[in-house]
């Protein structure tokens, strides 16, 4: 089973000054700044996902890339790009069209040799063909819908976006064995129920692919997943790998295997390092620490708004924002005890009026950060990041810490993920032996 972390220009730079809050005046993101892959002493992915929307843009607006980012990319192909050959193991880069940037148009903005372009033109070692998602889904195992005239017409027009995937990946093969490409070509699968996924999977095969990436399964729930996989393993080929686009679900990795699933790609493990409320830091096992936030004055939008509107006083804000961090980096040296550090947060939350992100409501989140601090498991982490940066790792403050925090749980999923592999391997072989 391969992993893909999805590229989104997420970097570190590792020369920033965490005590100055600052970064070198002569820096260049490209050139100096550090994947995840080059600064984790073991890599935590198989190879990178690229979108052509992240990288040229899309209807809905600019891609990640500036100009200059862009340019370089093409100049200097991906693997250079991504220097995917400096850890020690190589890394794989697959790219796709970013399908869900134009879900909203009647057809996708891209053309067969505009993907082909990109593949071809970045140096990709595999790309997926393009794809039209279908906005929906019908497990079969439910009581039939009662079918109205409003019904049929959305049941048309998935119908027409499934059509189109398929045109698409016929044309994608065609032109890519025309223009003598060297990439992998894949194809993309879609569907609205298990039955429409299995028979789009029939047709590819048909078409001469034995490489599908099954899209539009990311707001399915799992039984629903596993319901599509049933499906399609009726009539999926010995030789046929799956790609699972956008979907983890690490719990049903020996069933997924099961089902032909070969890779799939996910960036929960690193965007839950600041986007969940509570999982931030992750642990082998499946726990987690809450971070300690430190929201910082300058840089936080909403903050400054508080300011500006006189809720917050910023001279009283900064002279707390300085003590919590010095005292937090003198508990990590064994200088300050548990109840100073909690008491200070305490202050800083109170002044700053740190709100929960869903309620809006001030939460005491004492007791979690006890948990966190007391523990002190950037200590006895050997992901790389941990030693070097120590206690700023677990601070919700900035980028710079949590990305790095980011990278340290994408290496924590990838050994996990190692583990469930193993454990599935080895239950297969012992249930052989009997």
């Amino acid at each position: 089973m391969r992993f893909y972390f999805p590229d989104s220009q997420d970097q570190v730079d590792p020369n920033f000054d965490f005590l100055r809050e600052e970064h070198l005046p002569h820096r260049i993101r490209q050139r100096d700044d550090r994947y995840a892959h080059e600064v984790l002493d073991e890599p935590a992915y198989d190879g990178m996902l690229v979108s052509k929307a992240i990288v040229d843009g899309h209807v809905r607006g600019a891609g990640k890339y500036t100009g200059a980012q862009r340019r370089r990319l093409y100049d200097l192909g991906a693997r250079a790009f991504f220097r995917l050959d400096a850890p020690a193991r190589p890394l794989d880069c697959l790219g796709d069209c970013g399908a869900f940037t134009y879900i909203e148009e009647e057809v996708p903005p891209i053309t067969v040799d505009d993907a082909i372009d990109f593949y071809d033109g970045c140096g990709f070692d595999a790309g997926i063909s393009v794809d039209h998602l279908v906005p929906a889904f019908y497990s079969e195992q439910t009581p039939a819908l009662f079918v109205t005239d409003e019904h049929r017409q959305e049941v048309a027009v998935w119908k027409r976006r499934v059509e189109i995937t398929l045109d698409n990946a016929a044309q994608f093969l065609t032109r890519h064995r025309e223009r003598g490409c060297s990439f992998e070509p894949v194809a993309s699968a879609q569907g609205w129920s298990p039955s429409s996924y299995a028979d789009s999977v029939t047709k590819l095969q048909e078409l001469g692919y034995d490489r599908i990436a099954l899209g539009g399964m990311v707001p399915m729930k799992t039984n629903q997943i596993l319901e599509s996989l049933e499906a399609i393993d009726d009539v999926r080929e010995p030789g046929t790998r799956l790609h699972l686009l956008g979907v983890t679900r690490t719990r049903e990795l020996e069933r997924f295997q099961g089902f032909g699933v070969a890779s799939f790609d996910s960036t929960s493990p690193f965007r839950q390092a600041f986007m969940d409320d509570t999982d931030n830091y992750h642990w082998p096992g499946g726990e987690h620490y809450i971070a300690v936030r430190v929201p910082p004055i300058d840089g936080n939008a909403r903050l400054k708004a508080r300011i500006r509107s006189g809720q917050v006083d910023q001279d009283l804000a900064r002279v707390a924002e300085r003590d919590t961090l010095q005292t937090l980096r003198g508990y990590a040296r064994g200088e300050v005890d548990l109840r100073e550090v909690l008491d200070q947060l305490r202050r800083y939350h109170t002044i700053v009026g740190e709100a929960d992100r869903k309620t809006g409501i001030l939460r005491d989140r004492t007791e979690d950060y006890a948990r966190t601090l007391s523990d002190r498991p950037w200590e006895s982490c050997d992901c790389g990041i941990c030693a070097e940066v120590g206690i700023e790792v677990v601070l919700f403050r900035g980028s710079e810490r949590n990305k790095r925090r980011g990278f340290h749980n994408l290496s924590v999923f990838a050994r996990d993920l190692q583990h469930r592999i193993l454990t599935a391997s080895t239950t297969t072989s012992q249930v052989i032996d009997r």
